[in-house]
C-alpha cells in the first residue's frame, strides 16, 4: 500500500465511523503533527483536502432540501451496472452543458473561464468511469435518460437574462446532488469504487458553487427566490416514484 492509499484508507475510516466534528478535529491534529505511517510522511495537503471536502458537505446538505432516500440507496447497490453506465452518461452530459453554455454565452469571460474547466474535469472523469467499466467487464452503452434534469428545466424561464440565471441554478442543484449521492454511497461500496467517488467530490462541490456563483454574478437582481424555488422542484423531483433505476432517479417505483 503506498502512503497516498494508506492517508485514504486512514481518511475513509474516520468518515465512517465518526461524526463530522470528530473528523474536522482528527485531521486538523494530522495536520500540525505529520503523522509517520510505515515510515512515510503522509502530507498535510491531503489532510487538508478531506477538510475541505468534509466542510463542504453540510453545506451542500443545507442547499438541498432533502437527503437521497435510503430506498435510493438499495435500489443503486441492485444496479451496479447500470449506477456506472448513468454515470458515465451524466459526466459526458455534463461537459455538453458547460460547452454549450460557452458557446450560447460567449462575451461572458467568467463563465468561458469556469465552463471551460468543468467541461475538462467531467470529460476526465467520463473516462475514468469507463476505465473502471472496462476493468469490470461492463460494456458502455447508451441509456435512457432520466426524469430528473427534464422536471427541474421545465420551470426555466425563456428570455434572457431569466434563462441563464435559472440554468446556472438547476446546473448546481444537479451538481450538489450528484456530489450528495457520491457521498451516501461511499460507505456502501467496494475498496476500488470507493476512492474514485471519494476523489469526485472535491471536484463536484467546487462545480456546485462555480454555478451557484455564476448566477448570483449575472442576476440583475437578488436569486435567493429563484434558488428557494428549485430547491422545492428538486426536492419534489427526488421523492417522485420512478420505474428505472439512474444515477438521478427518483424513489423506486413500487
Amino acid at each position: 500500500m503506498t502512503t497516498a492509499d494508506a492517508g485514504l484508507e486512514g481518511c475513509r475510516y474516520y468518515w465512517y465511523a465518526f461524526s463530522l466534528t470528530d473528523i474536522r478535529a482528527e485531521i486538523l491534529t494530522r495536520v500540525s503533527m505529520l503523522q509517520v505511517t510505515g515510515g512515510c510522511i503522509l502530507s498535510p495537503l491531503f489532510y487538508i483536502g478531506c477538510l475541505v471536502v468534509l466542510d463542504m458537505i453540510p453545506e451542500i446538505e443545507a442547499f438541498l432540501l432533502c437527503e437521497t432516500p435510503p430506498a435510493w440507496i438499495e435500489q443503486a447497490l441492485q444496479h451496479p451496472e447500470e449506477l456506472l453506465i448513468d454515470h458515465a452518461n451524466c459526466e459526458k452530459k455534463a461537459a455538453g452543458t458547460a460547452l454549450t453554455l460557452m458557446f450560447r454565452y460567449a462575451e461572458k469571460e467568467d463563465l468561458q473561464q469556469k465552463m471551460s474547466r468543468l467541461a475538462r474535469e467531467e470529460l476526465r472523469h467520463f473516462e475514468q468511469v469507463t476505465a473502471i467499466m472496462k476493468k469490470r467487464g461492463i460494456k458502455y452503452r447508451q441509456l435512457s435518460a432520466s426524469e430528473y434534469a427534464k422536471r427541474l428545466h421545465q420551470h426555466a424561464r425563456i428570455q434572457e437574462p431569466g434563462r441563464l440565471i435559472d440554468t446556472l441554478i438547476i446546473g448546481a442543484f444537479i451538481e450538489a446532488r450528484s456530489c450528495e449521492r457520491f457521498y451516501r454511497l461511499l460507505p456502501h461500496l467496494d475498496e476500488e469504487l470507493g476512492k474514485f467517488y471519494q476523489s469526485l467530490l472535491k471536484s463536484e462541490a467546487r462545480h456546485f458553487e462555480d454555478y451557484l456563483k455564476l448566477a448570483q454574478q449575472y442576476s440583475k437582481e437578488p436569486i435567493e427566490e429563484r434558488v428557494a424555488f428549485f430547491a422545492e422542484q428538486e426536492r419534489q423531483a427526488i421523492f417522485t416514484a420512478d420505474a428505472t433505476f439512474r444515477f438521478h432517479s427518483g424513489v423506486p417505483a413500487l
